[in-house]
């Protein structure tokens, strides 16, 4: 760990971080690379803050992997970022099996390709014991399509004559969000330079702390995650009281 971790209020770690991983293809671009070889930079900085989510503590962490939207990309774009999955779960699943890492998905992942599919679909199934950490992933996520299910699953309930209107309550639907398990994020990071929710979680970061930074995803580092929970730790949550 760097020397920076020093500085952090162990007391005030947060439970939840979920980060939009933006700026893979304009670092490649501006070194005169391909996009893919953004996207395999910006896979290997996400086994480095894993691990150091792990080591601080903090029992959740969702990234923002490839969202609804991602789709209108180029076909070639598409498949590399699939073929990085892959990789990636094959690559890491043993030793987030060792550190006690559970693994679950945001988002519907039937219409992803049979390979892709099956392994995150192990990845899941061989993780779902485990409860030291939990990595929620992001693939074919949209907050808004997240809501609209969660909707749907409602009135279907409705319709079978299990519930009524009036009986409908907030933890009601988010018992059928995609993060039901675990809390809400205490703060979102977006590396990148852009300052927007780009369709991220929008239910659950009601109140959650934000952070930008000009910093692209293959360059936010350890010392980036460390200095963006300091600025969290600096601020005072009320949550709409005084």
């Amino acid at each position: 760990m760097t020397d920076q971790i020093h500085r952090l209020d162990k007391e005030n770690i947060p439970k939840h971080i979920c980060i939009i991983m933006d700026g893979n293809g304009r670092w490649a671009t501006s070194r005169m690379m391909p996009r893919s070889f953004g996207h395999k930079k910006g896979m290997e900085r996400v086994v480095e803050i894993v691990e150091s989510c792990r080591k601080l503590g903090i029992k959740h962490l969702s990234l923002y992997a490839f969202s609804t939207e991602n789709w209108k990309r180029p076909k070639a774009e598409v498949n590399a970022l699939m073929g990085l999955l892959v990789s990636y779960i094959r690559a890491q699943l043993n030793r987030l099996i060792d550190h006690g890492v559970r693994v679950r998905i945001m988002g519907d992942i039937t219409p992803l390709p049979e390979l892709p599919r099956a392994e995150v679909l192990r990845a899941m199934e061989e993780t779902q014991h485990l409860s030291d950490m939990t990595l929620n992933i992001g693939i074919n996520y949209g907050g808004r399509d997240e809501i609209l299910h969660a909707t749907r699953e409602l009135v279907h309930r409705a319709e079978r004559g299990e519930l009524k209107a009036s009986d409908l309550t907030r933890e009601m639907l988010e018992d059928l969000l995609y993060t039901s398990h675990g809390p809400d994020p205490d703060l979102l990071i977006r590396p990148g330079g852009e300052q927007r929710i780009s369709n991220f979680m929008i239910y659950q970061i009601a109140y959650s702390e934000l952070y930008f930074t000009d910093v692209l995803w293959p360059d936010f580092d350890e010392a980036q995650l460390i200095k963006a929970i300091d600025s969290y730790q600096n601020r005072n949550r009320r949550f709409g009281g005084v």
